[in-house]
């Protein structure tokens, strides 16, 4: 079973080659509104450098945010035409599940713009109750109900986040199959979302 496994909805560009759950080769660069330009070089330079042929991909896994708004759309366009046109397994994962792993206790804060965050608190690879945004000045209060491990942007509430392994985290997390790839559309959090604790 070959994985391709690729992530553009935040800062980072992540792309990971798999076969039957191990890496074989994979990238992740900083690559912050730049994703577009540089997605399908690092693609073919992993399948060359691997020697496989888009051909032998049976699934790929994606992230279906939250981020932003373009960068969510350029792995997931792909990911939709590949697995249409090729009739593989598309599966996803959140933005958050990526950053935290399989961490026993896990805080995940991205910065949304506008003074405020998408935050979510996982627990071995899942979501506890959902991912939200909040205000900036929300985040201690936010923090101090659910202790854990802080990954993404720890700068919004001073203080350093843990380093994440995105290629490790794409394969161990849990995914989703998603059954009809037609009507995958990006997870964006409603405004209406922002002031709910």
């Amino acid at each position: 079973m070959i994985s391709l496994c690729m992530d553009s909805a935040y800062k980072a560009l992540v792309l990971g080659l798999y076969k039957d759950g191990t890496l074989i080769d994979g990238v992740s660069i900083e690559a912050f509104k730049k994703q577009s330009e540089t997605i399908f070089v690092e693609l073919n330079q992993l399948f060359e450098k691997t020697g496989l042929d888009y051909k032998d991909v049976d699934e790929v896994i994606i992230t279906d945010g939250p981020g932003s708004y373009t960068g969510i759309r350029i792995a997931m366009t792909i990911a939709k035409v590949f697995c249409t046109q090729m009739h593989k397994t598309l599966k996803c994962i959140s933005t958050m599940q990526l950053f935290a792993g399989m961490d026993e206790s896990a805080n995940v804060i991205l910065d949304a713009r506008s003074k405020r965050a998408y935050v979510a608190h996982l627990e071995k690879g899942v979501v506890v109750g959902k991912t939200q945004i909040l205000e900036v000045d929300q985040l201690e209060n936010f923090l101090n109900e659910h202790p854990g491990t802080l990954y993404g942007d720890g700068y919004l509430v001073n203080q350093e986040a843990a380093s994440c392994d995105f290629l490790k985290n794409f394969m161990e997390v849990p995914s989703r199959t998603i059954e009809n790839v037609h009507a995958l559309v990006p997870q964006y959090l409603k405004e209406s979302d922002a002031y709910k604790a």
